[in-house]
């Protein structure tokens, strides 16, 4: 595994994280060197949904409205139902992710986590996948969706659903370790 000692990485969510698109990216991270802020428009905790119920909860290091891109060397955005659609509302949040884009910084999503991203109106022409029912609106983004465990477009990193986390995890360690992409 590479080693990501050094690099500073933003976990944004809300509310309704799936955890284990939350947890097990968290735990790659810290295990690889990383290290990792849960950045949200909540001030204190965020709570994660499990199998159709709320689940844990997890301290809040940076409020989104008060975190800066540019203290971060990548982002990464949980899935869930709940979550991606409070934050694709939220301008603190879009313009957050935004940011990571537009440098060229690793941006990790999985599941429903591109949803925000569409919020950004920079996926055109970029190559990702996400949980199925996302596909259209990544489509009409002008994105190309492709049915894969995980899809890379230079530092994007894309994965379906919780069973895609392994490879997910695996891309999103190396696209962080080899640092900014020029950007789309």
């Amino acid at each position: 595994m590479k080693s990501l000692a050094g690099k500073r990485v933003a976990i944004l969510t809300e509310n309704g994280f799936e955890e284990s698109e939350l947890t097990s990216p968290l735990e790659a991270l810290r295990k690889a060197g990383a290290t990792v802020h849960i950045v949200s428009p909540q001030e204190e905790k965020v709570k994660g949904w499990k199998d159709g119920n709320w689940s844990i909860e997890l301290p809040v290091d940076v409020l989104v409205a008060d975190a800066d891109p540019e203290e971060y060397d990548a982002l990464v955005i949980p899935g869930g139902v709940i979550n991606p659609d409070l934050m694709r509302r939220d301008a603190d949040c879009v313009e957050f992710a935004r940011e990571f884009l537009q440098e060229g910084k690793p941006v990790a999503a999985i599941c429903h986590g591109p949803q925000l991203l569409i919020e950004t109106g920079m996926l055109d022409g970029r190559n990702v996948t996400s949980f199925h029912s996302v596909k259209t609106d990544l489509i009409n983004a002008g994105a190309r969706w492709e049915d894969k465990e995980v899809v890379v477009d230079n530092g994007l990193v894309t994965s379906r659903s919780p069973k895609d986390l392994e490879a997910f995890n695996r891309k999103m360690i190396e696209e962080i370790a080899e640092g900014i992409h020029q950007p789309n």
